[in-house]
């Protein structure tokens, strides 16, 4: 017997954020179409074990969401042509197999306009493309949920006061916009991966990075954001121990890696050119990926493309990454000589616990234990503090 409640989760993932688009565009209200979409999944719960699941259920819930909308706007009297123009959107039709999806694409590029702040975008991207409750985002940022709820209406309200369009851009701009899109959909899978991060987040991340690979075939630096997150959370079941302590990717159980992903992470690099700086951490994680141990890692081509990435995007830790990667292809000398040259580092936790790897690797271990108990006092996290004292002490018993 199908679970309704999964089945309204799973129609709400694949169409809440077609319906809130449609229903933007249509009615230029933000929240009247995030409140239209919630109240069509509270309904299909309600309704649903009693008259059964819909043979479309993205296509009923879009229909719920909108007949709400007309007795919104009706009752608030709004202007007739509006009215009219929710009513014309009829039964929905079955959409054509690859067709883009222009609503959901402007409904992306309008919650990650260059005009709202970067921690904003995502905020409202996850609210109201992924429909992610208020609390969830509120939790994973560190804020309460009135404050987060302040923040997401302040980026709508800025969106209306801005008059920013609800629109895909075209030409040069589009080429311009695009990076910034990426970025929001990056941010959004850190905040899912990193140590103390919220895991759905990451899931919703790969969601939205396919839907947009997906919506836009021709662009490779769409197709290489997406492979580069599946290869770097294929390893998410191995990245803790049974205590939830992190683990290291040299003593990782690899063979906990999802292959799936890598799979598909891999298939889609075999037919995409590198041709930005997704495209080449792509190949990074790509080479850790298909390594069977530690000992087969390919350090001197993850050397070569951090090379070529450092030289496209000269920041502080795309060189600290430069660094450790030399470190392991041409020895932890070359990789200090490297550190040495980075500026913006001070007192950056993991600058300090790469600084002390490498210390360790080149012999000094007593110096390398200070550096990994001080990265621990800078560590921004209680797990990952945890790890770093881990080292510590692992490098004083062997010394």
């Amino acid at each position: 017997m199908v679970d309704v409640a999964q089945a309204v989760a799973a129609a709400g993932r694949d169409s809440y954020g077609r319906i809130v688009a449609t229903l933007i565009r249509v009615t230029g209200d933000w929240t009247l179409a995030e409140d239209c979409a919630q109240e069509a999944l509270a309904a299909a719960l309600e309704r649903w074990p009693g008259d059964g699941i819909p043979g479309n259920p993205g296509g009923w819930l879009l229909t719920v969401a909108r007949n709400r909308a007309i007795d919104v706007l009706r009752r608030a009297a709004v202007e007739n042509r509006k009215l009219q123009e929710v009513a014309m959107l009829g039964e929905p039709a079955p959409e054509p197999a690859g067709e883009i999806e222009d609503d959901r694409l402007r409904l992306i590029f309008t919650c990650c306009h260059p005009a709202l702040a970067p921690e904003a975008r995502v905020a409202l991207t996850l609210r109201t493309i992924a429909g992610v409750p208020t609390a969830d985002i509120a939790r994973a940022f560190l804020v309460g949920e009135p404050a987060m709820a302040r923040r997401i209406g302040r980026a709508k309200a800025k969106i209306a006061d801005a008059r920013i369009p609800y629109r895909v851009p075209e030409g040069p701009a589009l080429a311009e916009r695009l990076p910034g899109v990426l970025a929001v959909l990056y941010l959004l899978f850190t905040r899912g991966y990193d140590a103390d991060g919220e895991p759905a987040f990451a899931d919703e991340a790969i969601r939205l990075a396919r839907l947009l690979a997906e919506l836009m075939p021709g662009e490779p630096e769409a197709a290489s954001l997406l492979a580069l997150f599946l290869l770097q959370h294929s390893r998410r079941h191995a990245r803790r121990d049974a205590a939830g302590d992190l683990v290291t990717l040299a003593k990782q159980d690899r063979s906990r890696w999802d292959r799936a992903a890598i799979a598909e992470g891999l298939e889609i690099l075999l037919g995409t050119p590198v041709a930005g700086p997704y495209a080449l951490q792509a190949r990074i994680a790509a080479c850790h990926a298909t390594a069977r141990t530690p000992a087969e890692t390919d350090w001197r081509s993850i050397a070569g493309w951090y090379d070529e990435l450092a030289r496209i995007q000269p920041t502080p830790v795309i060189e600290l990454n430069r660094a450790v990667a030399h470190g392991y292809a041409y020895g932890a000398a070359a990789g200090l000589e490297l550190l040495k040259a980075i500026e913006g580092l001070d007192n950056y936790p993991a600058a300090v616990a790469v600084e002390a790897d490498l210390t360790a690797r080149a012999g000094d271990t007593g110096r390398a234990v200070a550096l990994f108990r001080r990265a621990a006092e800078l560590a921004p996290s209680e797990v990952e503090r945890r790890a770093l004292l881990a080292r510590a002490a692992d490098l004083g018993a062997a010394g």
